[in-house]
């Protein structure tokens, strides 16, 4: 999900490419960002790809 993030999809875009309710994206996102220690779903990917998680 931080890739879909990272290449500018909004939440409703990555709900459907994936094929998972827009809360379940949500929350997934949420948890990245508490685990990266970031403000933003874009900081929390631009963090991943800074690490190569991506």
């Amino acid at each position: 999900m931080l890739r879909e993030t990272s290449e500018g999809y909004s939440v409703a875009d990555i709900s459907a490419r994936i094929h998972l309710a827009g809360g379940t994206v949500r929350n997934y996102l949420s948890a990245a960002m508490q685990k990266t220690q970031t403000k933003t779903r874009h900081d929390a990917a631009r963090y991943a790809r800074a690490r190569d998680w991506l």
